[in-house]
């Protein structure tokens, strides 16, 4: 992993995409997580209309990693179009840092011989992939839609901006945590709790996954 110069998580993630054939969609995910939370934008006066392009991406509930991912992939088959990204609400600027990034990722992704494999309808191997870069960030369901972190448990929220704000899947792993009026995840994946066993077994135990 000390070959991507990324996020240790972030790495784990791309090292794990090899394991599920997803290595294609995965760093794509983690270019777009690499420029931060500039993606979206919505101007004075649009708000709504911004809210409706973000929430597209989310079609299905398929949590925000994954929607980073419709984003990426919706840019590129305009041929990474400007008018596109006026017309979504998305940053042009952040989307070109984004492809940069992933270029350079594939190309790493060549030098430590993991095969660039594709498979966009399997999300399930996408969020394992995921989970295994971020388990140590994973979080249950709690009473009045709050969260309790598995590990070194504290309260924690989903993100009002988080394609999940209003469905509160029982498990999640999230991106990181930010403190504003209260801890907020962002950028959050619903998980079968059972991969946490599965992925992490160092970490987890059945204990830490059955209902209280």
């Amino acid at each position: 992993m000390a070959g991507f110069p990324l996020d240790p998580m972030l790495s784990k993630m791309i090292v794990a995409s090899d394991k599920y054939k997803c290595s294609d969609e995965v760093i794509s995910i983690a270019a777009m997580l690499s420029v931060g939370n500039s993606i979206f934008y919505s101007p004075n006066g649009e708000q709504v209309h911004a809210d409706h392009a973000r929430m597209s991406f989310h079609t299905g509930n398929v949590g925000d990693h994954i929607a980073l991912m419709n984003v990426y992939n919706s840019w590129r088959e305009t041929n990474y179009s400007t008018q596109w990204s006026y017309e979504n609400y998305v940053q042009v600027r952040s989307m070109r840092r984004a492809r940069d990034i992933r270029d350079q990722l594939e190309r790493l992704l060549e030098r430590v011989e993991i095969e660039l494999t594709g498979c966009p309808n399997d999300l399930q191997a996408i969020k394992k992939a995921i989970t295994s870069g971020f388990f140590s960030h994973s979080a249950r369901l709690q009473n009045y839609g709050s969260y309790r972190t598995v590990k070194h448990p504290r309260i924690v929220h989903i993100h009002p901006s988080s394609g999940l704000a209003d469905n509160f899947p029982r498990w999640v792993v999230y991106h990181e945590v930010v403190l504003t009026t209260k801890e907020y995840m962002r950028n959050v994946t619903e998980l079968k709790p059972e991969w946490l066993v599965e992925i992490a077994p160092h970490y987890y135990q059945m204990k830490d996954i059955k209902d209280a």
